[in-house]
Order: structure tokens, then sequence, then C-alpha cells
């Protein structure tokens, strides 16, 4: 059986973004995942039902370990001589690339879901640039996990435009619609969770779901709900996410609100973020820059009509005054007036919710996603 080998950065983008594709693709093809070592790793190699091998990747620039690392990754392919290789994630792409050009590997392919470099300036942004031209000129194939960012890649001059695919309507994965389905959450859970974040019956519940950083939007969206609370009773948010403080932190002033509100709930990582969604009313996504927001999927798929910014992705996925309302990026007093809009329009709002579900099960079902990336793995000779 000819191996395909899949790498992430971390191993948790193996184990949540490429959910259950990789015990599908490991029916037709022998199926390895690369990432850094990790208990997550292990828990991949259970619930997928692959082998799995550990070489350590950072997210961050770091010369000696990058070097390391994409040494380790030449050997490991060298030796396992692969059909396919396919990388995730910018740091796992670029290395995953090079060593898979070096090994001779037939068939290489970088899926893209998002571009950092987007919010870069300066001889950053120069450096990132470079990065990604080396990605994309190392690869065989480029797929861009939405149409949006595809034409993105073209502009800049990444890459040729041939050397670029989108499967399906967008996303890396699709979505389980099954799963992400309001019925699935019993009534007990939601009164339970409700009171046990002081929810009453006549508030109306905004939500956010993503890591909590300055990319996110979380800036705008706090503000934009604390002003909201100077005028309006009986209104909650809730923030599930983790806050990365290194990488890409929160203003100070941010914070402040977060923990002196007391109308704003977080909760960090949640496992399961179905009940959180299904006592909510509306869900923001004010994020600056995105590849195909998977939150977004999940939100719609439970019947949210979602507030997003106008970026690629997002404004796929959800169109406006359909299915959500798009608003510009990084625009306090926008997102504001958009919250505003679905808190006293509630016609509205139920309009918006009954387009959302069907709208995904349409467009980004999980199967229709695999069963092209297969069929794309197949034509490969």
């Amino acid at each position: 059986m000819k191996k395909i080998i899949r790498i992430t950065t971390v191993p948790g983008s193996l184990k949540v973004l490429l959910k259950d594709q990789l015990k599908f693709i490991n029916k037709y093809y022998h199926v390895i995942g690369v990432s850094s070592s990790g208990q997550l790793l292990s828990e991949v190699q259970k619930a997928e039902g692959i082998d799995v091998f550990a070489i350590d990747m950072t997210r961050t620039i770091s010369p000696l370990k990058d070097l390391k690392a994409l040494y380790q990754l030449y050997q490991f392919l060298r030796r396992e001589k692969p059909f396919i290789v396919h990388t995730h994630t910018p740091k796992a792409g670029t290395l995953g690339m090079l060593a898979a050009k070096l090994a001779g590997v037939p068939n290489r392919l970088h899926t893209i879901a998002g571009l950092p470099l987007l919010e870069a300036t300066g001889l950053k942004r120069q450096l990132l640039n470079l990065v990604e031209k080396i990605t994309y000129a190392s690869a065989t194939l480029v797929l861009p996990n939405s149409f949006a960012l595809k034409d993105i890649i073209i502009n800049s001059k990444f890459c040729n435009a041939k050397k670029l695919r989108v499967i399906g309507n967008g996303s890396s994965n699709g979505i389980n619609t099954d799963h992400y389905d309001k019925k699935q959450v019993d009534e007990s859970i939601q009164i339970k969770l409700r009171k046990s974040l002081d929810i009453k019956a006549d508030d109306t519940v905004f939500i956010f779901i993503g890591r909590i950083v300055k990319d996110k939007g979380i800036n705008e969206l706090v503000r934009a709900f604390d002003n909201l609370c100077y005028n309006q009773s009986n209104i909650k948010l809730l923030i599930l996410g983790e806050e990365e403080k290194n990488l890409d932190p929160i203003a100070i002033d941010t914070a402040r609100i977060i923990n002196q509100n007391l109308n704003i709930h977080t909760t960090g990582h949640v496992h399961d973020i179905r009940p959180y969604l299904a006592i909510s009313d509306i869900f923001t996504f004010p994020s600056y820059r995105e590849g195909f927001p998977n939150v977004v999927l999940q939100a719609s798929c439970m019947e949210l009509p979602c507030i997003v910014s106008n970026i690629n992705g997002c404004n796929e996925i959800i169109i406006h005054d359909f299915n959500g309302l798009i608003i510009p990026v990084k625009n306090t007093e926008s997102l504001e007036q958009g919250m505003l809009k679905l808190l006293h329009d509630k016609n509205k709002r139920e309009e918006l919710s009954k387009n959302a579900r069907p709208n995904i099960i349409k467009k980004y079902k999980r199967e229709v996603i695999w069963e092209e990336l297969l069929e794309l793995y197949n034509s490969f000779k």
C-alpha cells in the first residue's frame, strides 16, 4: 500500500483540524502522521488508527531548531519513501515541503489555512513573504482552503495560479453536520450550563470561540460589548478559548474589561463547544485574518446567525443578510452596530438562523471534502 505522510507543526492540528479525515484516507493508503512529540500525538494514533512519528517543530522562528527539524524530516522521508507528503500549518509546510523535495518525494502538497504574514509589516513581512515563496516552490501542488485565499496568493505572486487548487467549496476538512446539530445537546445539559453561567431566560447571549489573541479581533469585540452594556440589560458574552500572551497578546485595557465586566464569561479551552453554542443566540467572530474558519462552520451548523469580519473564508461561509452579517475588519463601531441590530431585531435573527444550517449541509459536509481529496490523491502517478 502506498504511503501518505501528513505533517503538522503541533499534534493538536492533526487531532482537531483533520479529525476523522486521516482515518478515512487510511482505508486506501498507509497514512503516517508526523508532528511534534507529546501526549496528543499518541491520542491521534489511537483515534485515527494510523502510524505516527514525532519530530519537534516550533511555531516561532528558531533557526537552529528549524535546521534540526528539517534534517530529521529529510532523514525520515528518505527512509519511508512516501508516495505523497501533505503538509498543514506554516512551519510544517516550509520544513516539510523542503525536506520532501530534497528527499525526492514525487507528490508534495501543502494546504494553506490562513496567512499570518498578512498582519506583518516591514522586514518581518519581507522575510515571511520569502519563506512563503520557498514553501510553494518546493511543493508540486498548493491547496488554499478558500477561494479568496487563492486570490490573495495569486495577487501576492507567491506562485503560479496553475499550482493552486481549492478542494470542494473550501475548508480543510469540512464539518461533521451530524455532530454539530443543536438537537444533539440534551435540554438538561443546557439548563445546567445556563445556571452555572448565571444566564437568565430573557438574556441574549453572544459567543466567541477561538484563541484569545489580538488577531482574532478580541479587542474590538470586548470594547463593542462593553459599550452595549451601558444601555442594554440582559446581555451576556461568552469567550471560549485559550489566551496566548507570548505570541499575540490582547490589549491591557481589554483584559481589564474582561475581568471587570460581570456579563463577560471566559472559559479557557472547552473540549465540547456544542452546549455553549446551543445556549447562545449570536456568534461573533471579528477576526483580522483566516484561512477557512471551522468555528464559523460549526456555529452556523448549530443554527446561529454569525457576525463576521469581511475577510477571506468568513465572507465565503457567511452571506450578508442571509445567514449572518459581514462587517469591516478592525472596526469596533460597525461590530457594535451589528450586535445591536441582531439584539433588537428578533425577526431578522430568526431569519438568519433559519438559513444557517441548510447552507452548511449543502456546501461543507466533510464527506464531500474527503472524497474529493481522495480523488486528487488517486490522480497522481
